[in-house]
C-alpha cells in the first residue's frame, strides 16, 4: 500500500478506536491493538510493516522526551535506590531468565539471549498509557524505571548480536560497552540540553522556542548514536534538564503551545504504534509454519510468565535495600504493592523494534538463525501484556486497597496559598515600581484576596469531603443512617409565581435581571465611558486603567512564579504540582497579553 493510504487507514483506525473505547469500557491501547489484529486478517493490510528504525529514531525520541518533561524529578531523587536496580539489574536478570527458557525449548544460546534482551524492558509508552490507575508515587517510579531501562536492554542486545555473529566478547569489553552506553548517553543529553538552554534564553519567539524543543530529543539521540552511547538515555536526560529549566527560559505562550501540541502528537504516535503492533502480530503469525506455531505459543506463554515471576521475586529481594520509611506499611501491603507493580510492567513497541532490528543489524554478515522465532515470541509477549495485564490491572489495584493519597492535593493547596500570599505582600512595592495608581492597586488587591479566600475554601471543602466520605463509609459498615445528617435541601422553584426576581448589579451602570422563569435575563443601560463626549479621555480613559491593571497583574504573575519555583527548589512541592499551577498562571498571562501572532 502507498504511504498516504497507510496514513489515512491508521488515522481512521485511531479515530474509530477513540470513539469505541469508552463504549466498550476498555483502555484505548487495548482497543487499538485489537483493531490492528482485525485489520491483519486482510492480506494486503498485513503487508504493512513497522520499520524498526522508524520506532527507534522517529517515534521513540518524541515519546520519551515528552514523558521526561512530565516526570517528577523529586520522585526520581526520592526513589532512586528503587529505580536504579529495577532499570539495570532487573533487566539483566529478566533477559538471562528468558534466555534460559529459550534454551529449554531448544533455541540456540545466542538467539535466546537476543530474545531476552528484546522482552526484558517494560515500555514507557505502554506504562504511560495504561498505568494511570496506579497511585501517583508508584506510577512515577514505574515511569522512571521504564524511561531508563531501554538503555540496558539495548546494551544487552548489542552484546547478544556480537555473540551471534561470532564476535569476541570479554568481561572487559562488556564493561566498556556498559560504561560507554550510560556515561556517553548522559553526557550527550547534558550537552544538547545545555546548548538548548543557551539558545532558549536568548529568544522570546514562540516559534523559535518550540522548534528548539522539537530538535532537542533528535539531536540528543543523534549525538549519542555518533559516540555509540545510549540514545534513549540521552533523550531522557535532556528531557529532565529541559523540564527543570524551561519555566525560566520559555514564555507563557510557548508553554501553552507545547501543552496543546505535544500531547496530541504523542497520542497519535502511540495510537499508530499500538495499531501497527496488532498488524505485526498477524504478519508474523502468517509467516510461521503451522507446525511450529504450537511450540512458539508455548514459548511465548512460558516467557511471559517468567517475566512476571522474575519481576516479583526481584522486588522481594530488593526490598531490604530500600530506604527505611518510619511509616513502613505492613508485610501484606508491601506484597500487594509488589503484585501491582508486577502486573503494571507491560511490554510495548520498543521490544518489538529491538526484535525487528535483528536482520538489519546483521545484514552484512548474514541473517541470525531464529529471527522469525524472536519476532513471533516478542510480539506474543507484547500482546499478552496488553490484552491480559492491561484489563487485569484495575482489578489488581482495587484488590491492593491502596490508601487514598492526598499529598498532591495538599501540596497544590499549600503552593496556591503561598504564592497568593506572597503576591499580596509584594503588591504595593510592585505597584510603585510600575507606576500603578491607587484605584487599580485596590482592585487587584481585592482580586488577590478573593483568590486567597477561594484557595482556603477549596482546601476546607476537600478536607470536609474526606470526613464526609469516612462517615458515609462508617454508616454503610454499621448499616445505620447518620442521626446527625443535615437532611436534604428544600426544593424551590416549583411555583414560578412565588419566585422573586433577582437583580445583579454590575459596574458601569450594568444591571442584569433574571426572572427565574427560564427566560433569558435582560441587560440594561450598559454604557462605555470612552464614548461620552463629556469625559476627558486622556485623564480617565479605560485604556489607561486597563494598561495599568495589565502591568500590575503581569508583575504579580512573575512574583508568583518566582515563589513557586523556590518551593520546587526547596522540595516543598512536587514538579507535577508546579506544572499544574504554572499552566494556570500561563493561561492568565496569555489572557492578559493576548495570543501571539505567528505570521
Amino acid at each position: 500500500m502507498e504511504g498516504l493510504e497507510v496514513t489515512v487507514l491508521i488515522g481512521l483506525t485511531i479515530l474509530v478506536g477513540t470513539m469505541l473505547a469508552p463504549r466498550v469500557r476498555l483502555a484505548l491501547p487495548l482497543v487499538l491493538v485489537i483493531l490492528g489484529l482485525l485489520l491483519g486478517f486482510v492480506p494486503q493490510l498485513r503487508e504493512i510493516q513497522l520499520p524498526p528504525e522508524t520506532v527507534l529514531l522517529l517515534f521513540l525520541p518524541v515519546m520519551l522526551f515528552w514523558e521526561s518533561l512530565t516526570t517528577s524529578l523529586r520522585s526520581i531523587r526520592r526513589d532512586f535506590r528503587y529505580i536504579l536496580p529495577m532499570s539495570t539489574l532487573l533487566v539483566v536478570a529478566s533477559a538471562f531468565a528468558v534466555a534460559g527458557i529459550g534454551l529449554l525449548f531448544g533455541m540456540p544460546w545466542e538467539t535466546a539471549l537476543i530474545l531476552g534482551a528484546a522482552v526484558a524492558p517494560p515500555d514507557a509508552t505502554a506504562v504511560a498509557a495504561l498505568g494511570r490507575l496506579l497511585p501517583t508515587r508508584m506510577f512515577m517510579k514505574l515511569k522512571a524505571e521504564s524511561l531508563t531501562n531501554d538503555g540496558t536492554a539495548l546494551v544487552l542486545y548489542a552484546i547478544a548480536i556480537s555473540l551471534a555473529l561470532g564476535g569476541n566478547v570479554t568481561p572487559l569489553s562488556v564493561t566498556m560497552s556498559v560504561l560507554t552506553s550510560y556515561v556517553g548517553g548522559i553526557a550527550a543529553g547534558v550537552v544538547v540540553a545545555a546548548l538548548g538552554y543557551l539558545l532558549l534564553r536568548r529568544t522570546s519567539s514562540t516559534i523559535v522556542i518550540n522548534v528548539t524543543l522539537l530538535l532537542i530529543p533528535f539531536s540528543a539521540f543523534l549525538l549519542a548514536e555518533i559516540v555509540h552511547a545510549s540514545g534513549v538515555l540521552a533523550v531522557v536526560v535532556a528531557g529532565l534538564i529541559v523540564a527543570y529549566v524551561s519555566p525560566r527560559v520559555t514564555t507563557a505562550s510557548s508553554r501553552r503551545q507545547v501543552a496543546a501540541a505535544w500531547p496530541f502528537g504523542v497520542f497519535l504516535l502511540n495510537g499508530a504504534l499500538f495499531v501497527l503492533i496488532g498488524l505485526e502480530v498477524q504478519f508474523v503469525a502468517h509467516e510461521i509454519s503451522a507446525a511450529a506455531i504450537g511450540r512458539l505459543v508455548l514459548i511465548t506463554l512460558a516467557v511471559w510468565m517468567t517475566l512476571l515471576v522474575v519481576r516479583y521475586l526481584f522486588q522481594v529481594m530488593n526490598a531490604p535495600f530500600q530506604r527505611r520509611n518510619p511509616a513502613r506499611p505492613s508485610r501484606g501491603a508491601r506484597a500487594r504493592s509488589m503484585a501491582v507493580s508486577t502486573v503494571a510492567g507491560m511490554r510495548g513497541a520498543v521490544s518489538l523494534a529491538i526484535a525487528l532490528s535483528v536482520p538489519a543489524a546483521s545484514a552484512t554478515e548474514g541473517e541470525i538463525a531464529g529471527r522469525d522465532e524472536i519476532v513471533f515470541v516478542t510480539a506474543g509477549v507484547i500482546l499478552l501484556s496488553l490484552l491480559v495485564q492491561g484489563p487485569l490491572l484495575p482489578a489488581i489495584v482495587r484488590w491492593a486497597r491502596f490508601p487514598v493519597d492526598h499529598a498532591e492535593d495538599e501540596e497544590y493547596e499549600l503552593a496556591e496559598r503561598t504564592i497568593s500570599g506572597a503576591a499580596l505582600a509584594a503588591l504595593d512595592d510592585l505597584a510603585v515600581e510600575h507606576g500603578v495608581g491607587q484605584e487599580i492597586r485596590d482592585k487587584v488587591r481585592a482580586e488577590g484576596y478573593q483568590m486567597l479566600e477561594f484557595s482556603n475554601a477549596r482546601a476546607l471543602a476537600r478536607e470536609q469531603a474526606i470526613v464526609d466520605a469516612e462517615a458515609q463509609a462508617l454508616d454503610v459498615m454499621l448499616d445505620e443512617p447518620d442521626p446527625l445528617g443535615r437532611g436534604s435541601i428544600p426544593e424551590t422553584g416549583d411555583s414560578g409565581a412565588d419566585a422573586a426576581p433577582t437583580t445583579v448589579r454590575m459596574p458601569d451602570a450594568t444591571r442584569i435581571v433574571d426572572d427565574q422563569d427560564g427566560t433569558e435575563g435582560e441587560v440594561r443601560t450598559l454604557q462605555m465611558l470612552a464614548t461620552s463626549v463629556d469625559v476627558d479621555v486622556m485623564q480617565r480613559s479605560p485604556l489607561l486603567r486597563h494598561e495599568e491593571h495589565t502591568r500590575l497583574k503581569l508583575a504579580l504573575l512573575d512574583r508568583k512564579r518566582e515563589v513557586l519555583l523556590g518551593l520546587r527548589r526547596d522540595g516543598t512541592v512536587d514538579d507535577l504540582v508546579v506544572r499544574r499551577i504554572s499552566a494556570r498562571l500561563d493561561l492568565e498571562q496569555v489572557r492578559l497579553q493576548g495570543i501571539e501572532d505567528y505570521d
